[in-house]
């Protein structure tokens, strides 16, 4: 199974990083019949500084091409912006991915995935998470070494991975679970559920029974640095409580921006596309645009949880959006 050309030019992206390699790098796309969502390996290595940074693969959702995935742009539209990537537009892939950190002696996971658990927004949709536990452990970690998981948001293919599918009960229970204090705040209006996509409702109620039960929930609810390190960056429009997490060592930085950039091919070369699944268009706009800016001007990585695998790259200012550079 082959990687597409975005995955080529992000994979080369890290490598030119770690070598100190400079400018930008051009990479001819694999053949169409060697091109595949599933990566060969589930973990991908890199550092930040002293940090280091393990990227989990947990699965992929893939959006039936004819299902509009923003509300300001079209099917055609959307189908050129990934061809225009070299990724494939017989369907939208959506990766799922996760990034542990090991840092000032600490094991902390930015979010968890799925858990198997991600319901199809779509009946025709092809959905499959859960991956992230088999990776973690082919990586060399232990579930068990983790002591903060860090959440951005409430959306299934985030937060479900810390729940047991059939009991409910925690995947990481010796760990702080640190989440946004608005998500958090969230979970005991109901009225919140109305404001999501009805196949997440359901997961939504789970979240009300059960967090407000366990004693290593900790809301958060300003920038603060949640570990040495590591510090929460309020990007709402997504969600209303929707938080990004900036890695900082040795002067190098990370942006772990979550679902504010969703995939690099569409929201960033078009920041101001408003996509479905955001709960505030205008507001995911403005948070996507002063992120991107931001990263740009510090001349940061980034990384996002459906960034194409591994997830993690450059970006800079092209016309009126941007775009990833080596």
């Amino acid at each position: 199974m082959g990687l597409t050309r975005r995955e080529f030019v992000i994979s080369a992206a890290v490598a030119s990083q770690a070598l100190g390699l400079a400018g930008r790098v051009a990479i001819s796309a694999p053949a169409p019949d060697q091109q595949s969502t599933e990566p060969k390996q589930g973990f991908h290595r890199y550092r930040i500084g002293s940090a280091e940074c393990i990227a989990l693969y947990d699965g992929i959702w893939e959006q039936p091409p004819d299902t509009p995935l923003f509300r300001n742009a079209g099917v055609g539209e959307t189908k050129q912006a990934l061809a225009a990537a070299g990724l494939r537009t017989d369907v939208i892939p959506v990766p799922i991915a996760a990034l542990l950190v090991k840092i000032n002696n600490r094991v902390v996971l930015c979010d968890v995935g799925g858990g198997g658990q991600v319901p199809p927004v779509k009946a025709s949709a092809f959905s499959v998470s859960g991956k992230l536990l088999a990776n973690l452990r082919a990586a060399g970690v232990d579930p068990a070494e983790i002591g903060t998981v860090l959440i951005s948001h409430f959306h299934p293919d985030h937060v479900l991975g810390l729940l047991e599918a059939k009991t409910d009960k925690q995947i990481f229970p010796n760990a702080e679970i640190i989440v946004p204090g608005v998500e958090y705040r969230g979970l005991a209006d109901p009225a919140s559920n109305s404001r999501l996509p009805e196949s997440y409702r359901a997961a939504a109620r789970r979240l009300q029974a059960v967090l407000p039960g366990w004693k290593n929930v900790l809301p958060m609810y300003d920038e603060d640095e949640v570990v040495p390190g590591i510090r929460f960056v309020n990007a709402p429009g997504h969600t209303a409580g929707h938080t990004a997490f900036l890695l900082s060592s040795g002067g190098a930085q990370l942006l772990m921006s979550a679902d504010a950039v969703c995939i690099p091919a569409l929201g960033a070369a078009h920041p101001d596309w408003q996509c479905n699944y955001d709960q505030d268009p205008e507001k995911a706009v403005e948070t996507r645009r002063r992120l991107l800016d931001w990263v740009v001007s510090d001349n940061m990585l980034i990384c996002g949880t459906h960034f194409p695998w591994p997830g993690v790259g450059r970006v800079a200012k092209e016309g009126s959006g941007f775009a990833f550079i080596l």
